[in-house]
């Protein structure tokens, strides 16, 4: 993954064409809820300009499904990076076209144009898509730049036309300095973590996770289960664990995940105690419960003994790769699991990368986010990584 980025490259006079992941959420008001990715865009963008190169910028938001949806057009993100940053920033009618054409063919050095959602009316920005399809669009993109920067690392995993396919028809191919950053310190823990490595996964479930933990297996010292796929190795072990989140049709897979980890000299430790509530609700009776769930009950956050447990854990570690709550934090009875885990991690004398958008959001919330060494804007790349496949939108880009 040593690949050039905008820092080994003359960009002056250059027309720059960027992916970026600006698909970020929007409230009813069309106004923008969370701007992390915009906020870690804006590096890269300033860097860009600074050189005296113009831009054109690209992103998805939302799955329109190729179709025009108003709601999950780009203006409000074009607007907001208009208030953040001292330069001209336009906005494109559409992704390609005669209009776009023109709009790029005019556009000065220090100027910034925003495409139109890379998903509307282009089913063909998608692996899942006619081959020849995918390469006209990717063309199409292509003749906006001289150079193609990627610093959208929450999409690198996808092989679309704006992502992987563009960087066959462009001579100059580097990373962006987000996407740099993140593979700096997601390939370090990978391939040479400090040690203790600890890993903690969350999340509703072990599907959703399944080859990451079976990856992790050859990579960390100890793993830290919770969130809902906690109880279906729980289950596995013979626990009740009543009307709480599980995989039955997992149930083999995670006894041989278990045993995986136990030939491996890898420790797996699970909730020993849990808050479980009688409904889906902060407004639910709740108690503290051991490893059994009675029947009507659900566990929906891990308890203080485990999570006294996995901060013992956490403050040994000099590595830590945190991807998955522990529990609803969303809910505040059930946001102690989650936050006493991030406080362990915040004081941990370790490199912490955090991964995944609930993971993200509930260090956000904790206002520890200053704290932590990294906190990657691609929850699914990251997986990817960590599972050792490769990102097709690194893989695409120039080596140094």
């Amino acid at each position: 993954m040593n690949k050039k980025t905008i820092r080994d490259v003359d960009l002056k006079g250059k027309r720059v064409l960027m992916r970026v992941d600006f698909n970020v959420p929007l409230n009813d008001a069309l106004e923008i809820a969370d701007d992390t990715r915009v906020q870690a865009a804006l590096p890269s963008i300033k860097t860009i300009l600074d050189q005296g190169a113009s831009l054109v910028l690209m992103s998805h938001l939302g799955r329109p499904k190729g179709k025009v949806v108003a709601e999950m057009g780009l203006k409000p993100v074009a607007d907001y990076l208009n208030t953040l940053i001292d330069a001209d920033v336009k906005m494109a009618p559409a992704t390609v076209g005669p209009e776009v054409d023109a709009m790029v063919a005019a556009l000065q050095p220090g100027q910034i144009l925003v495409l139109e959602n890379t998903r509307f009316q282009h089913t063909e920005e998608g692996k899942k898509c006619e081959k020849d399809e995918q390469i006209t669009f990717a063309k199409q993109l292509a003749a906006y730049g001289d150079v193609y920067v990627n610093d959208a690392f929450g999409t690198a995993h996808r092989a679309h036309a704006s992502t992987a396919v563009v960087c066959d028809y462009m001579d100059t191919c580097v990373a962006g300095l987000l996407m740099e950053k993140e593979l700096e310190f997601l390939v370090q823990a990978i391939e040479a973590p400090a040690r203790p490595f600890v890993a903690i996964v969350g999340g509703a479930k072990v599907s959703g996770k399944l080859e990451v933990l079976q990856s992790l297996i050859q990579k960390v010292d100890t793993i830290l289960i919770g969130g809902g796929m906690a109880y279906t190795f729980l289950k596995a072990q013979g626990h009740n664990v009543g009307g709480s989140l599980c995989e039955d049709e997992l149930l083999d897979t995670a006894r041989k995940i278990l045993a995986a980890a136990k030939e491996a000299g890898v420790a797996i430790l699970l909730p020993v105690d849990n808050v479980a509530a009688d409904a889906f609700s902060n407004d639910a009776n709740f108690k503290i419960v051991g490893e059994d769930i009675d029947d009507g009950w659900m566990a929906l956050d891990i308890g203080p003994v485990a999570t006294k447990a996995y901060a013992d854990a956490i403050a040994t570690a000099k590595t830590v790769v945190w991807n998955g709550p522990m529990g609803c934090f969303e809910m505040s009875n059930y946001a102690a699991g989650t936050t006493g885990v991030c406080q362990a991690v915040a004081d941990a004398d370790c490199v912490s990368i955090i991964g995944g958008g609930d993971s993200v959001s509930a260090v956000n919330k904790s206002g520890l986010a200053p704290k932590m060494s990294h906190i990657s804007t691609g929850g699914g790349a990251s997986l990817e990584l960590l599972e050792g496949k490769a990102l097709p939108g690194a893989v695409a880009l120039d080596d140094k």
